[in-house]
């Protein structure tokens, strides 16, 4: 009411000389009117207050943002880190930004922040007129940072980054004082600082001061100095003006000196504290933007936006803490570039490896080829989601179906020629890499030497619909097209990824029980509340018995002595590790993946183009060196594991030698070589 007073008593004020102007030309024109002036103005001001609140209203009002905005969350940058904590990369759109609660800011920068830039924050109410005309003299006078100072308020500031762009207008800026105000009525001192030191820019993309704190020294805003603290205060007036990667890095310096001689003058600091703050220096980092495990940050990004369909990734604030371990991750990736080296003469060009903790299903190392950012081939691709020939890396799916049958690891079968005769169709004939035969030989040693005809017979057998059966049951999806395959799936014709091989071969480690290879541990909201927390789930996919058995041959070096020798790369010394190697025959692909009770390692060596390579013998040349420097670094600190023998399992002495029977299998025993069942 005291508003519309004032306004109604100035336009009786302004009306009594157009009355009088009006008037003078009424009797001019011999015409005479009487009226009440009085009257007449009040009916005046009427019209007018109508008209002006219908324009302010058009004009302010009816665009005016509503003030719960400033709830609203900015944009956030979302972080993935290693399982330590350790930084892998940093996704955001424009803005990068990590809120950070006040009371994580150090007092230093509260207070070189007010005095810069607001003296009277806890005195005003929004709107300071006399910061207004201090800024005013100041910017009349010459400074030596060539600076200008602003009459906004941090609550104005605060006001301008959340409700409007950078248009600079008269009718902009009676919004921004109607918004301020409001917001000065919603929320605290506090609450105001927090959100104005999370949401202005400090330069480029560094939006809040722990991005800025960490873009320009590297360390969290709750771990720098005074000094470095004057610095940051000093940035956000002009952040382009005064950052230390512009035309003009002295023009921060200079702002810094202007900050604290402002802390003085705000009685913060003596000016004996101004005078050691001036005198300590400052080192400014080199801005460096590099991403670390980059097929596995991409890899963990593309399942978060399937699984919660967040297409707006980048500005959610989240920190997602993956399975990674970043010192196994390096050394694997160190392995790969130094192993391709050796054998670039053979036409390798790229090779990929994963390892993993089969109990719980964490990722601990992916790399995904030899270098993300090589250019003589597309570094990018990551092989370890690619689709791949695994060569003979998959006969123990085969085999583990022929126990399941009623084989047992003393059966007999052939490795002699034979060929396949199909209507329509080219003749089949297997052979093995080595082009020699071996006669009736056990599964045992079919498996642990990877003979090829056994395994062709065996699928024979088994059925082709029942292996690829099995191995979508272990969590292999890709070959859903079944009229493609025919018998040499037993020697891998049929394209699968790393990922899914690590998951189906961890079934085997894990005793017959699936664990889900998951690499994200937790996520965190950008306010720090956990939103997803890993829970370890483990289903029975396989009976222990078969995958004992299994287990048993593959890290059975004397098994496969005659085909590697005793002194292979397979061997990972004093430690149980089942290891299966695979070569396709067209030599494009190279595998070798091994496994204890705990971990896994899978490694594959060839060309993204799908080129052969030129010579690689029997899957200890490629891949195989780096499978066992990877295994051995990771099993050097750990205690020996073997697999516990299941109930269903029983020990008996064949022909000299003790073998693992299962109860319910066929009786064949091994002895009698006239016994063939293949």
């Amino acid at each position: 009411m005291l508003l519309l007073q004032i306004i109604a008593e100035l336009l009786v004020r302004i009306g009594k000389p157009i009355y009088r102007i009006i008037n003078f030309f009424v009797k001019k024109s011999h015409f005479s009117i009487k009226v009440n002036w009085k009257y007449f103005f009040i009916i005046f001001s009427s019209i007018f207050l109508i008209i002006g609140g219908y324009v302010f209203y058009v004009e302010i009002i009816k665009d005016l943002p509503g003030v719960d905005q400033i709830y609203n969350m900015p944009k956030m940058s979302t972080k993935i880190v290693d399982r330590n904590g350790n930084l892998l990369y940093k996704f955001y759109e424009d803005e990068n930004r990590t809120w950070v609660s006040l009371d994580k800011i150090p007092e230093s920068l509260i207070q070189a922040t007010i005095a810069i830039e607001d003296k009277n924050f806890y005195k005003h109410h929004g709107i300071s007129l006399k910061g207004l005309f201090q800024a005013l003299i100041y910017n009349f006078k010459k400074n030596s940072d060539n600076s200008l100072r602003g009459g906004s308020t941090i609550t104005q500031q605060l006001v301008k980054n959340v409700f409007f762009t950078n248009e600079k207008s008269f009718k902009r800026k009676i919004k921004e004082a109607i918004l301020t105000v409001l917001v000065e009525n919603k929320l605290n001192k506090n609450e105001i600082l927090e959100k104005y030191f999370n949401k202005v820019s400090y330069g480029g993309e560094a939006y809040g001061v722990e991005e800025a704190s960490l873009k320009y020294f590297g360390k969290n805003v709750w771990e720098i100095s005074p000094t470095e603290a004057a610095y940051l205060a000093g940035l956000p007036a002009a952040p382009s003006s005064y950052s230390p990667f512009g035309n003009n890095p002295e023009y921060g310096y200079l702002r810094q000196k202007h900050v604290i001689a402002e802390m003085v003058n705000a009685k913060f600091i003596n000016q004996e504290k101004a005078n050691s703050l001036l005198s300590e220096k400052i080192e400014i980092i080199k801005d460096k933007k590099k991403i670390k495990a980059a097929h596995f940050v991409f890899y963990v990004k593309n399942i978060i936006e399937k699984k919660y369909n967040w297409e707006n990734f980048g500005k959610l604030g989240l920190t997602i803490t993956t399975s990674l371990d970043l010192d196994a991750q390096n050394y694997s990736e160190k392995v790969v570039v130094e192993e391709l080296e050796k054998v670039k003469n053979l036409k390798i060009t790229n090779g990929a490896a994963m390892v993993v903790d089969v109990k719980n299903g964490d990722i601990l190392a992916m790399v995904g080829s030899k270098n993300y950012n090589a250019s003589d081939i597309d570094g990018k691709f990551n092989v370890t989601t690619a689709l791949r020939q695994p060569g003979s890396s998959i006969k123990p799916i085969n085999y583990l179906l022929a126990l399941e049958n009623g084989f047992n690891l003393a059966s007999i079968v052939n490795d002699s020629p034979v060929t396949y005769f199909f209507s329509g169709q080219k003749n089949y004939s297997p052979q093995n890499y080595n082009g020699k035969y071996m006669g009736p030989v056990n599964l045992r040693t079919a498996l642990a030497s990877s003979l090829n005809i056994p395994s062709v017979k065996l699928l024979a057998r088994n059925g082709i619909d029942n292996m690829i059966d099995l191995a979508e049951k272990m969590g292999i999806t890709t070959w859903k097209d079944r009229k493609r395959y025919g018998l040499s799936l037993a020697l891998g014709s049929g394209e699968v990824k790393m990922t899914e091989m690590t998951q189906a071969y961890s079934i085997f480690a894990n005793s017959g029980e699936n664990v889900e290879i998951n690499p994200i541990l937790k996520i965190d909201n950008y306010l720090g509340q956990t939103i997803y927390q890993k829970e370890v789930e483990k289903k029975e996919v396989v009976k222990p018995e078969y995958t004992f058995l299994i287990n048993s041959v593959l890290s059975d070096n004397q098994a496969r002595s005659p085909i590697f020798g005793l002194n292979s790369l397979l061997v990972v010394p004093n430690k149980t590790v089942a290891v299966k190697t695979g070569t396709t025959n067209s030599l494009k692909d190279n595998w070798c993946i091994g496994w204890t009770p705990s971990y896994l390692t899978a490694v594959w060596v060839g060309n993204n183009d799908g080129s052969p390579m030129s010579w690689v013998a029997s899957g200890v040349t490629g891949a195989t060196p780096i499978w066992n420097r990877i295994t051995s670094k990771i099993l050097e600190d750990k205690a020996d594991e073997s697999w516990n023998i299941p109930s269903g399992i029983y020990k008996d002495n064949i022909c000299g030698k003790d073998e693992y029977f299962i109860f319910d299998s066929k009786t064949n025993n091994g002895c009698n070589k006239n016994e063939l069942l293949l």
